[in-house]
């Protein structure tokens, strides 16, 4: 493995580095490096201890504040004696590690932007914010396919269902975050959001023959790569087509998922598109991981089959002691663990190098970050059908507007119901809050002819749903778009761009992607015509279904 080339391109003194630390390590402190730890769930002494005595390799907090944030990781540092990989997840802007960053939005709303200029202001957020809380490494971005609009995870969180359009961001992203000094680690190899179930709650399956998987996520991986890319995430998604082109010889146990598959990790990620870079596991605590082998077994299988270090663990202790068991019955070998080794030094001493120097972004303010998603959010919003022709809205033809809630009103930045009438009574509507429990069954003669219904839904993707559905009210779904053809209705999605399969009648529909003051007023704005929809649909959002065109 040269570490002077790709895609470390450590100078002679950093390979010296890697090189001694490595010699210097012991058994123990080897195997500690192959751990990242979710470092909200162990106590302080806990952490330090893990740090101290068993050289744990990377951290990842949930979010707090900036200063909570720096805090911890300088706590961390002070008890390391080689570096550590401090982790974050930002998918969506600087709100993946500091709950006083910026939301920028959803990836598929960054798409739908179409905009390169957005997509690498985008990563400049999550560069710049990520910086600052002390990350060096994400796991982001997403550059799952969003192929199966019933998939419960990938939804919003991809750049869309077509290959070239997720590639397109993501080679943007990725670059433009790396140069920055963050190590980008894209997910979920092999690709999800062919199936429609959740790989937190059990192995699921990328179905697609061997060729159609090398011609979509196959090339993102391979372009990516190519380009530069430091880490991939391996899910705990089987797919069986392309082990059987590594391994023709392949039985039905050796369809493991990624996270677990030779064939998948060294065959196809290290041989076949000579990726050198950093494999780590999705979290390992998911049911995709633990119901696919018996976990004493599972922990250094993962690490002999490719992967480079474990992502949070059930017991931490318990998996180091069984990667220790490992090098004993043979499961996994020393010259494996060393390689693994190598490999996380190096990308430590790519990460820690960059993170010393200063950049152009550590002048960028929040404030600054802020605005370039409000322009985002504003390119993003799209006008998925008005066959009413609602479009403008005006306070002349409709001064009332009956406006409904449906999921979670509550956002990142506000609330979703409060600053849609905060924005629709400055522009002279009359707002009344709709509530189905106050209301019961009746016709449609006496419906106010110079009124507007206005129904805004969040209803957030998120692990261990298995669905992403509208959950009407108990009483006669009162909130229902009843009367489509007797009154003007106007739907605006907030976070999920498939649900005119559940309100396929409604004539004018609106996705804006994400559930953020940003895209509620913009999305509002916009209605009454005081600026113009622009977003393009990075996917599919009348879901194949022949009623949603109606």
């Amino acid at each position: 493995m040269d570490l002077q080339k790709a895609p470390y391109f450590l100078r002679e003194e950093q390979c010296v580095w890697v090189k001694q630390t490595l010699d210097d390590m012991t058994e123990e402190e080897k195997i500690g490096q192959l751990f990242c730890i979710l470092g909200d769930v162990y106590e302080q002494q806990s952490r330090r201890e893990l740090i101290q005595k068993y050289g744990i390799g990377g951290i990842l907090f949930r979010p707090d504040t900036l200063e909570n944030i720096q805090k911890k990781y300088r706590e961390m540092e002070k008890c390391a004696r080689i570096p550590l990989l401090k982790a974050a997840n930002l998918e969506e802007g600087g709100a993946g590690v500091l709950t006083d960053g910026t939301y920028f939005g959803s990836q598929m709303q960054v798409a739908a932007a179409d905009d390169m200029e957005c997509t690498r202001n985008f990563a400049r957020v999550c560069a710049r914010q990520g910086r600052e809380a002390g990350v060096n490494w994400t796991f982001s971005p997403v550059v799952d396919i969003d192929y199966n609009f019933r998939n419960p995870i990938t939804n919003v969180r991809t750049f869309g269902n077509d290959p070239d359009t997720v590639l397109k961001h993501a080679s943007v992203f990725v670059r433009e975050l790396q140069k920055h000094g963050l190590a980008a680690s894209c997910k979920h190899f092999p690709g999800d959001g062919v199936d429609y179930r959740d790989q937190h709650l059990h192995p699921t399956y990328n179905d697609l023959s061997a060729e159609e998987w090398f011609s979509s996520y196959g090339k993102i991986y391979e372009s990516l790569i190519k380009e530069g890319l430091l880490s991939i995430m391996v899910g705990h998604i089987v797919q069986p087509n392309v082990i059987r082109w590594v391994n023709p010889e392949a039985s039905e146990k050796d369809e493991l998922p990624a996270s677990l598959s030779r064939e998948m990790l060294t065959g196809v990620l290290r041989e076949r598109f000579g990726f050198q870079g950093v494999i780590i596991t999705d979290a390992t605590i998911m049911g995709g991981y633990t119901m696919a082998m018996a976990r004493r077994e599972a922990i250094p299988a993962s690490i002999q089959a490719g992967c480079d270090m474990i992502c949070f663990s059930t017991d931490v202790y318990e998996d180091i002691r069984y990667v220790k068991e490992g090098l004993q019955n043979g499961i996994l070998t020393g010259e494996r663990l060393d390689e693994a080794v190598t490999r996380i030094l190096a990308l430590k001493a790519r990460v820690t190098d960059e993170s010393r120097k200063p950049h152009e972004l550590d002048e960028i303010s929040f404030g600054q970050c802020g605005r370039w998603a409000e322009e985002c959010a504003d390119q993003a919003i799209t006008l998925v059908k008005d066959i009413q022709q609602a479009v403008p809205v005006r306070s002349l033809d409709y001064p009332k507007i009956r406006l409904t809630v449906l999921g979670e009103d509550r956002m990142f930045d506000g609330s979703i119901g409060d600053t849609a009438q905060e924005i629709l009574e400055k522009n002279g509507f009359q707002v009344e809050r709709y509530d189905p429990f106050a209301d019961d069954l009746h016709g449609s003669a006496g419906l106010p002819e110079d009124r507007l219904t206005l129904i805004l839904a969040n209803y957030q993707t998120a692990s261990n749903n298995t669905t992403v559905r509208i959950s009407w009210c108990p009483k006669h779904a009162m909130e229902i778009p009843r009367f489509v053809n007797e009154e003007k209705t106007v739907f605006i999605s907030f976070a999920n761009p498939y649900h005119l399969q559940d309100v396929p009648r409604v004539r004018t529909y609106v996705n804006a992607y994400s559930a953020t003051r940003a895209t509620v007023c913009g999305a509002i704005e916009k209605l009454i015509g005081n600026s113009t929809f622009r977003g393009i649909s990075p996917t599919d959002p009348f879901c194949g279904l022949p009623d949603t065109h109606c």
